[in-house]
Formats: C-alpha cells, sequence, structure tokens
C-alpha cells in the first residue's frame, strides 16, 4: 500500500471537513490543489496522468455555465427581478411562497451559488425598507436554492459532475428531480411559514446596496442562449460541456460587456477545487483500497451499491466533507441503475441540515452580516434540519415509486 498517497488523501479530505488546515492560511480549494501537486512532486503520479485525471468534461461545462450566468448578472437580471419581487404588494406568507419558487427556479437553471449571491443583499434591503424581518427570507432564499438546485443536471456543481460522470441523459434526470424538487420547495415554505408565523415584523431600517441596472438587451441574449442550451441538453444530440462552451463563446462575443468581467464572475476556485480533487482521487483508485473498502463495508453490511445505503451515506457523508467532495469519493459506488439519481439529490438537499452543509448558505448568511443581518448556526439549524429531513424524505418516497 502506498503510504504517501493515502497520507496526502487523508489530509486532503481532512482540509474538506476543516474547511482548511489548521495553521495555514488556506482554503479548501488550496488543500486539494496542494495535494495534487505533492503526488506530482513525489512522483505518485505523473504529470500526463494528472492530466488524464481531471475530467475535462465537468470542468468545460461548469466553465460555460459560469460565464451564462454571469451573462445574466451583468445585465442586471437578478438585481431586478430581487427588487421588483421585494417590493410587490404581498402578506409576508406569500411573499416568502414568491421568494423560495424564483430561487428554486433560477437555481434550477442557473448555478444556485450565483443565485444567492446576487439575491441575499437586494431582499436584505426590500425587506428592511418594508419593515419586515429579512431572517425567514434568508433562510428561505438559501433552502430553495439548494432544493431547485436539485431538480436539474445543471442546477448545482456536484450533479454537474453526476451528470458528466455517469453519462446521464438531461430528461432522464429531470423526470427524476423535478418532483421532488417542487414538492420540496412546498415543505420548505410550511416549515419556514409555521416557524415565522408570530415573527414578520422588524423595525424599519435602509440598507443601501449598490446593483447593476437592467440591461434588456443583454438580459434578453443571456435568455436566447440559456433556452437554446436547454433544447440541446433536452434534445440530447451534442455533448452538453460543447454546448455550454459554445453557448459562452457566444456571449463573450460582445461589443458592451468586456470579456475580462464576464471572467472575473467565474468561479476559478471551484474548478481549481473539481481539478485538485479529480487528481486526488485517481491517485487513490490506483492504489485499489476504494475497490477493497466497498467490499470490506458490504461485508460488514453497508453495501453502498445497494440504493437504500447509497442514500444514507451520501447523505452523511455530504455534511462531513462537502457535496462534491463525497459525490467524488462515492462515484465508483455508483453501479445501480438509480445511482445517480441517489447521490444527485441526497448529498444536494442534505446541504440544507448545517449552516456550512452548502456554499448556498454560507453566501447568504455572509452577505446578510455585511449588511447587519446576523443568522446563527442555531436559527438555521430550526430551518435546516426540518427542511431537510423533509425534502429528503420526500425524494426518498419518489425514488422508491420509480424504482424498477
Amino acid at each position: 500500500m502506498d503510504s504517501v498517497t493515502l497520507l496526502v488523501f487523508a489530509l486532503v479530505y481532512l482540509g474538506m471537513v476543516l474547511g482548511g488546515l489548521p495553521g495555514l492560511a488556506i482554503d479548501r480549494t488550496g488543500v486539494a490543489v496542494l495535494g495534487a501537486i505533492a503526488l506530482v512532486a513525489t512522483g505518485r503520479v505523473s504529470l500526463e496522468r494528472a492530466w488524464n485525471a481531471i475530467d475535462a468534461s465537468t470542468v468545460t461545462l461548469l466553465l460555460g455555465l459560469m460565464v451564462v450566468s454571469a451573462q445574466f448578472r451583468l445585465g442586471g437580471f437578478y438585481s431586478a427581478v430581487t427588487r421588483r419581487l421585494a417590493s410587490a404588494s404581498m402578506s409576508p406568507p406569500r411573499l416568502l411562497l414568491a421568494v423560495i419558487l424564483v430561487a428554486a427556479g433560477l437555481s434550477a437553471l442557473l448555478a444556485n451559488d450565483i443565485v444567492c449571491l446576487a439575491m441575499a443583499p437586494l431582499l436584505v434591503e426590500g425587506c428592511l425598507r418594508r419593515g419586515m424581518n429579512p431572517a425567514p427570507f434568508l433562510l428561505a432564499l438559501a433552502c430553495a436554492a439548494n432544493v431547485g438546485s436539485a431538480a436539474t443536471l445543471i442546477g448545482n456543481p456536484q450533479n454537474m459532475l453526476i451528470g458528466q460522470a455517469l453519462d446521464v441523459s438531461f430528461a432522464g434526470y429531470l423526470a427524476d428531480g423535478l418532483a421532488p424538487a417542487a414538492v420540496g420547495c412546498l415543505a420548505v415554505w410550511g416549515i419556514i411559514a409555521r416557524r415565522y408565523r408570530a415573527g414578520w415584523q422588524a423595525p424599519a431600517a435602509r440598507a443601501c446596496v449598490a446593483a447593476r441596472e437592467l440591461n434588456r438587451w443583454q438580459t434578453a441574449k443571456g435568455a436566447a442562449v440559456l433556452i437554446g442550451l436547454l433544447i440541446v441538453f433536452l434534445a440530447g444530440g451534442m455533448a452538453r460541456d460543447v454546448a455550454a462552451l459554445a453557448a459562452a463563446g457566444l456571449l463573450l462575443t460582445s461589443r458592451k460587456l468586456h470579456t475580462r468581467e464576464m471572467l472575473a464572475l467565474v468561479d476559478w476556485p471551484l474548478l481549481l477545487l473539481f481539478a485538485g480533487l479529480f487528481i486526488v482521487n485517481d491517485a487513490l483508485q490506483a492504489t485499489g483500497l476504494v475497490a477493497s473498502s466497498l467490499d470490506r463495508l458490504a461485508g460488514a453490511g453497508v453495501d453502498v451499491r445497494r440504493p437504500a445505503a447509497l442514500f444514507v451515506v451520501t447523505t452523511v457523508l455530504s455534511n462531513v466533507v462537502s457535496n462534491v467532495p463525497a459525490v467524488m469519493l462515492l462515484l465508483p459506488a455508483a453501479e445501480h441503475p438509480q445511482s445517480a439519481a441517489i447521490l444527485a439529490l441526497s448529498s444536494t438537499l442534505a446541504g440544507n441540515l448545517l449552516l456550512v452543509g452548502s456554499i448556498a448558505n454560507i453566501i447568504v448568511v455572509d452577505q446578510a452580516r455585511q449588511l447587519n443581518v446576523h443568522i446563527g448556526w442555531r436559527e438555521h439549524a430550526r430551518v435546516g434540519v426540518p427542511v431537510t429531513l423533509a425534502t429528503l424524505a420526500i425524494a426518498a418516497g419518489w425514488l422508491m415509486v420509480r424504482s424498477p
């Protein structure tokens, strides 16, 4: 057994658990990249093998869709939608439902993290202006972004990885993901509305948030490209990564939006995180430890190749090491016909359990904190725990109904 490879793997996944390494100014991306560098530098992985280990298809799909999302952000679309939503003449419960549906719908088609980043500060601004407590609406935004992103193979990074790695059809997964995501949104609304039924109001206050004005042409351009991309995905006549890259190329060919602005909104650290983890996981699989560990677990009665065990283990592991590393680690066990749907739904819905369970949660809380609205882990847990349990139960029931 290669002790160096095992040590590097252990340190990298410890970094995934802790969000970095103690004593070092390094985050999860840095840990993954340093792990990959260590394997190459010690000769455990050749440079050629390292390049081949990176799933270019997944990274390309991510990059292309990030550019599409950047088009909507620079076109002022997110700002316009959020401000119109926050100023709508609705009762708090109805506004809560509207926030959930909008956030979930956008997250299913555009990266959920970007949706939260763009919507959270403007939602705070609108709520404070109307004398409403921003907390339930912010929690609804985070939970709905996670639940909504589970509906499609392009809603979040782990779903993109699963779709590309397991060669899942876009329409095929939609049949698995759309229904539990839709019902899950209703569960999110019911749980938060009940939790805050006596806590909608707050002293009126002002929060000044800079936002781009709506550019109808740029938004229409982005919408046309996105619709075309969805048609290609549903038809299945062209590889998703190639189609996404072509869409990004069309949007980057602009007379108004500078390339530097567009590419500045690409989440480069996330792409590097993927690259580093691909190399580290490939090195681990080459040792044979993954296959032998799966066999030992099966012998102990926990066969993650079976649907129920895979669902539970993915849920737990996603809250330990985060969903993307968990999915990468469990992909070798994805042998059942429902494995793709199980991995995608359980890893995504598990993200609502804890405040640190998903990047979307962290983004919403951090954006709110900058405007002096504080949501602690206890307040999040009072919503996140029941939301997670309810949505996982809905997903498990739906998968049982659809089981072959």
